[in-house]
């Protein structure tokens, strides 16, 4: 049985983990987009500042119920 430290340098285990840090990181630009959106910054600027296309920041509106 493998024991804490023997699982955190297991590559399943990095891969995972990296895999929850990138989701985490787009959780929070899609909110961040969200509100600067409400805030009525224009799609150009919102996507200027999150580094995202003007077509990705609207796709991302657009699946967003807000």
């Amino acid at each position: 049985m493998l024991g804490l430290d023997e699982l955190k340098n297991t590559r399943v285990y990095q891969e995972g983990r990296a895999e929850g840090r990138q989701e985490g990181r787009q959780e929070a630009k899609t909110e961040m987009i969200i509100t600067l959106f409400q805030e009525g910054f224009p799609i150009s600027q919102i996507a200027k500042v999150t580094q995202l296309s003007i077509a990705e920041v609207q796709t991302i509106l657009n699946r967003s119920s807000f």
